[in-house]
């Protein structure tokens, strides 16, 4: 069923949408009267500026739950002093829209919009060391990878789902194979503190380019856009070279196939040039560097490289594909 838009969000009071609801106090009665119906959830936590890539978590969570709660909060305890906090790409209108356009009849959607106050009731600083309060960090999982390049990210990534977990309980909670090692470190968390909400990883949504869908693409010019994803086509060659040997294949080897691709284009050029920031080859549950990749064994090619932005510096890019 939509729903008129409530609270401060007056100019929207003459179109259909879904329900918003800004309190966590608000959230909990409404999800009282879910149980008392017997209705299932399904939650897409976001940071707003949604692409293609939430829009089909969403409508996964539409197709498989009665209701679907979706969360929109640029979580400050994931970022560092130096990142974008305060430029990140808030397009709360915009967003409103595309939801409204993908609810059905049959499923309700609810859009959380909590104040960073109602997340932080003790307060939020990015400085680590001056943070007060609750925090949660799963261990072994974190400092690998993005976490060795961002080592505040997966803390707070931790943090900000189990508080969303607590407050919506859903049964099901939607994530994207973009961030893979995420996925990895919210699944842990789940099954750790035995938290009753089964997590679900989709497959990664690209650009014609084969760029991975990201908030951050925004950063980037269409030229920008159209010539990283040579980043996919690197971690694509990989993949195929494994698939084509289907044998044990080793570390290296597939490490040098993506080297391979990328590093023409890391030397400097006023056209379009890159940096590489990691490779790696990890199993897919505890993210430790393998040696090499048996069929049917599983493993996660992934990486990180910047490329040029529309402001003259660099965007980090995240990427990765599945090895079976």
């Amino acid at each position: 069923m939509l729903r008129l838009f409530r609270g401060n969000l007056r100019r929207y009071s003459t179109v259909t949408g879904p329900n918003i609801v800004k309190t966590v106090s608000e959230l909990r009665k409404w999800r009282i009267e879910q149980l008392k119906q017997s209705r299932t959830v399904g939650l897409v936590p976001t940071m707003g500026a949604l692409h293609q890539g939430h829009l089909n978590l969403v409508s996964q969570s539409l197709r498989e739950n009665d209701v679907t709660v979706v969360s929109i909060f640029v979580n400050p305890s994931q970022f560092a002093p130096t990142e974008d906090l305060n430029t990140y790409p808030r397009t709360l209108d915009k967003d409103l829209e595309k939801l409204s356009q993908i609810s059905n009849p049959e499923s309700d959607l609810t859009v959380f919009l909590p104040s960073v106050q109602e997340m932080y009731p003790s307060g939020i600083t990015l400085d680590v060391n001056e943070q007060t309060g609750a925090f949660v960090e799963v261990k072994g999982l974190s400092n690998q990878l993005e976490g060795a390049i961002r080592p505040q990210f997966f803390r707070g990534v931790a943090t900000v789902v189990t508080k969303l977990f607590n407050v919506v309980t859903p049964e099901r909670a939607y994530f994207g194979q973009k961030d893979a090692q995420q996925s990895v470190v919210v699944k842990r968390l789940a099954r750790d503190l035995l938290l009753p909400t089964e997590v679900v990883v989709a497959p990664t949504a690209r650009e014609p380019s084969g760029l991975a869908m990201s908030s951050r693409n925004d950063y980037l010019s269409p030229e920008v856009r159209q010539k990283a994803g040579i980043f996919y086509e690197a971690l694509s060659a990989a993949h195929k070279l494994y698939k084509d040997r289907n044998a044990e294949t080793p570390r290296n080897d597939i490490l040098d196939a993506v080297y391979a691709t990328l590093n023409p284009l890391t030397k400097p050029n006023d056209d379009f040039s890159i940096e590489i920031e990691y490779i790696a080859l990890s199993d897919k549950h505890s993210l430790k560097e393998v040696d090499s990749v048996e069929p049917g064994s599983g493993a996660i090619l992934s990486g990180a490289i910047k490329v040029p932005n529309k402001n003259g510096g660099k965007t980090r890019i995240i990427d990765n594909i599945f090895f079976d």
